[in-house]
């Protein structure tokens, strides 16, 4: 039997209301088939573990992404697949920084949540949850897991992890994947789209837990006043930037902002510039306001997205490596970006 493991870090999704007082209070998921009987009829052996305090996603940390990768790592032998109840406020960021965190991925790892706790009547929590199980325990004629990958499972579709954005902060359809196609949608039966789904050619699982909290980002807007930013682009604090420029990949024609990018950039720092339109993609040079980016060394960062390009950066960036670090997010690694 396909064993799958159900990790509870927090979140709306485990959430009951108590008969009594009226207030919301955390599932016990050791006791999951008490709240959802369901899963009794899926031909799959489920473990459970939990955060020893289930934080609301908003709380996320760094500390949190390792706390959960050894988590996976620590069990990753003994599952077939891993479901991660999350809080969808931040789970495109969990999300994308476990994608960079394991290399060599040969099982899925699904996050799901809900917009609805688990013990309201019209909770999504429930169809979210047994079917991202599903998803996870679903094997190919090889006897392999069909989702090689970390990804999301939200209303009846199935993204890539690190494509994956919150949408609505009040639609059961609260995630989609811009730029990319999704990888299963459940109707009456689940349809997976094998063709778009990602593969290792790395052999072994490596988890990279290191993960550099010097990153600055910047989204630009009109009427910006760069002198307000100076200290973003200081050194001795910051390793890298992650530019959320306008359209293709334009920007202001500012001299204070070119030499800011100019120095820091010379003196080891990385820059990543990504799009702040919901789709589409950065082209360096396209506009003569982008091909001051080019002049200066800034990389771009194709059609990734915000949480993409932050949790890469945050994984990938190695300051006694920098060369490295820059090979690395000036290409696509774990399927999370086009050029």
């Amino acid at each position: 039997m396909t064993k799958i493991l159900i990790i509870y870090t927090g979140g709306t999704i485990g959430m009951i209301k108590d008969s009594d007082t009226g207030q919301l209070s955390n599932v016990n998921f050791e006791h999951i088939y008490d709240h959802v009987p369901e899963l009794k009829r899926l031909n799959v052996e489920l473990g459970t573990k939990s955060f020893t305090h289930p934080i609301d996603s908003s709380e996320i940390s760094i500390y949190h992404w390792q706390s959960l990768a050894e988590m996976i790592k620590e069990n990753y032998v003994d599952y077939d697949g891993f479901v991660v109840l999350h809080g969808s406020d931040t789970m495109a960021y969990t999300s994308s920084a476990l994608s960079f965190m394991f290399c060599g991925l040969k099982k899925p790892i699904i996050l799901t949540g809900s917009q609805l706790p688990i013990g309201i009547i019209r909770t999504d929590g429930k169809e979210n949850l047994i079917t991202a199980i599903e998803i996870a325990a679903t094997k190919d004629e090889n006897n392999e897991p069909l989702i090689q990958e970390v990804a999301v499972y939200f209303d009846y579709q199935l993204f890539r992890g690190n494509r994956s954005t919150k949408d609505s902060a009040e639609n059961f359809e609260a995630f989609r994947s811009p730029n990319y196609h999704s990888l299963a949608n459940a109707g009456v039966n689940i349809k997976f789209e094998n063709a778009y789904s990602f593969r290792t050619e790395k052999e072994n699982l490596s988890v990279r837990t290191t993960i550099n909290q010097k990153i600055g980002h910047l989204k630009l807007y009109p009427g910006i006043n760069f002198e307000l930013y100076k200290d973003l682009f200081d050194r001795e604090k910051i390793d890298g930037i992650v530019l959320e420029s306008f359209g293709s990949g334009n920007a202001p024609s500012s001299v204070l902002f070119k030499g800011l990018l100019k120095n820091f950039i010379e003196d080891g720092g990385i820059v990543l510039n990504i799009t702040q339109c919901n789709s589409g993609s950065v082209k360096q040079g396209l506009y003569k306001t982008s091909s001051m980016f080019n002049e200066v060394g800034v990389i771009s960062g194709g059609n990734m997205t915000t949480e993409a390009a932050v949790t890469k950066m945050m994984v990938i960036l190695d300051p006694k490596d920098l060369e490295k670090s820059k090979m690395e997010l000036a290409k696509d690694i774990r399927g999370e970006v086009d050029y």
